[in-house]
């Protein structure tokens, strides 16, 4: 895996070596140098839960460094803005705009215009049968108590945001289970790890996600995640 050389990031290791050494050891060592090579889930899909973390807790002075090395993992810069628009929802506009923010330079040192960029209005997916039917449970449940939410996850959230082409639902997925995990969102958890799972993450690859998530939203975030995630995965693989 090629690691971005010109980065805030590496400047910003000579500070942590300066104060706690035993975090520089482990940054390079365990979290570039080890968890990053393993073969389970690939660079690419680690830079979409990766980037996710960072976007949903607003963690925008390592954000440039983790855009720079999804460009290199083969993560295209027409996801990275589709991307950044997904967690608009998940984590909030605030976070969504500090991320474009934050982005724009990389995008900018790299010849990154436009014309690489998917357009705000896009032919859409074909809606699924699966979304379908969560929105007329949610319709249902929730339509009398808050008819504004309900109309908006119709329309825009599974009607429109979720069908664009420009990131798979894949990857919308994986973004997702990681925003919510990363926000501590966990009573939502099981429902995006099953649509997940039918949008083609497969097992093994969700079981890395969460080794992956460990390192960047905290072991305490990512241990109180795996129950909910092992009985979606026992129920489904049974």
């Amino acid at each position: 895996m090629k690691l971005p050389s010109r980065a805030p990031f590496f400047d910003a290791l000579d500070d942590v070596r300066a104060v706690s050494p035993a975090l520089e050891r482990y940054t390079t060592e365990v979290l570039l140098g080890g968890l990053w090579k393993r073969p389970q889930l690939s660079p690419r899909d680690r830079s979409i839960v990766t980037l996710s973390v960072m976007i949903a807790r607003h963690q925008s002075t390592e954000l440039p460094y983790y855009v720079e090395l999804a460009l290199d993992s083969g993560l295209e810069p027409g996801e990275i803005s589709e991307l950044i628009a997904h967690l608009a929802f998940y984590s909030g506009w605030g976070n969504a705009l500090a991320a474009a923010q934050a982005t724009r330079p990389v995008f900018e040192r790299r010849s990154i215009d436009a014309s690489q960029l998917a357009p705000a209005s896009v032919d859409l997916l074909p809606i699924d049968a699966a979304a379908v039917a969560q929105l007329e449970t949610a319709a249902e449940h929730f339509g009398a108590v808050a008819p504004g939410l309900v109309q908006f996850s119709t329309d825009t959230l599974f009607g429109d945001l979720w069908l664009r082409p420009g990131l798979a639902t894949r990857d919308r997925s994986l973004a997702t289970v990681s925003t919510v995990v990363a926000t501590g969102q966990f009573p939502q958890l099981a429902g995006y790890v099953r649509r997940a799972l039918d949008n083609g993450v497969s097992r093994e690859q969700m079981s890395e996600v969460m080794t992956q998530l460990a390192f960047y939203v905290g072991w305490s975030s990512a241990f109180t995640a795996l129950p909910i995630v092992k009985e979606v995965l026992e129920q489904r693989y049974k």
